[in-house]
């Protein structure tokens, strides 16, 4: 399996099934700070920054990530935050583009 950061998110139709629990445990120990929420039916990241054109950059960047792959994440920003939350509705759960796109994000503050 290739690195997350590489893959592209593959679109979901309702009928298929949200990956198996043991299988997010494995997809999330390659997202860094992310954590399962919504009783495991979508992962979360709260992002830190010390001003707020640096929150609105990131925001940016996370629009044009979701744009990309096809997939949109719920966004809560304010001053010196933002929370991210991916889930894949189509399935009601977590899918592997949940964890592609958590890995594309976490890449815009290695850069």
């Amino acid at each position: 399996m290739g690195q997350l950061s590489d893959k592209h998110c593959k679109p979901c139709e309702g009928g298929a099934e949200p990956i198996a629990a043991d299988r997010a445990g494995i997809l999330l120990q390659q997202v860094p700070g992310w954590a399962v929420c919504d009783q495991g039916t979508g992962i979360s990241k709260r992002f830190s920054f010390k001003q707020f054109n640096r929150t609105m950059a990131f925001v940016n960047g996370l629009a044009w990530v979701a744009i990309r792959q096809g997939h949109h994440p719920d966004i809560r920003a304010g001053y010196d935050y933002c929370t991210v939350k991916f889930t894949t509705h189509a399935i009601g759960g977590l899918s592997e583009n949940d964890f592609i796109c958590a890995s594309r994000v976490n890449a815009l503050l290695e850069k």
